[in-house]
């Protein structure tokens, strides 16, 4: 397995979810996000104190979008053909086996991944056998 490349800090600048205005006070209001439309609504019109709404200014730097905490970036595999892709580019990517392929299949997966030296994020699923 190879190490990734050198990239600066990953900072974000928000961890938290942005939560749907008054979804905390209303069980049929769900938390996903949605922008507020009303004309007196007081989160849309930002006045101080109100929930915060998603804005262009919390992205993430360009250079850092996207990566794992390795300092790779997730590329879906379903097959060993998916894994000889990411042979000149396991510095920069990591596989992930893809949930619905078979244990037989991601034994083999692990394997071609060993030989290219190519990281893979969730080795252990479905693999282990029963005693």
């Amino acid at each position: 397995m190879v190490a990734a490349k050198k990239h600066v800090p990953i900072i974000k600048k928000r961890t938290k979810r942005f939560n749907r205005h008054q979804s905390e006070s209303y069980m049929c209001v769900d938390a996903n996000w949605r922008k507020p439309k009303g004309i007196d609504n007081r989160v849309r019109r930002r006045f101080k104190g109100q929930i915060a709404m998603p804005s262009i200014g919390y992205g993430s730097n360009r250079k850092t979008r996207h990566l794992m905490p390795s300092g790779h970036k997730a590329f879906l595999v379903h097959n060993t053909n998916d894994v000889d892709l990411l042979l000149m580019h396991n510095k920069t990517f990591a596989a992930e086996i893809g949930h619905a392929v078979s244990s037989r299949k991601r034994v083999e997966i692990i394997a071609r991944a060993k030989q290219l030296g190519v990281k893979v994020t969730n080795p252990r699923a479905r693999v282990t056998t029963e005693v």
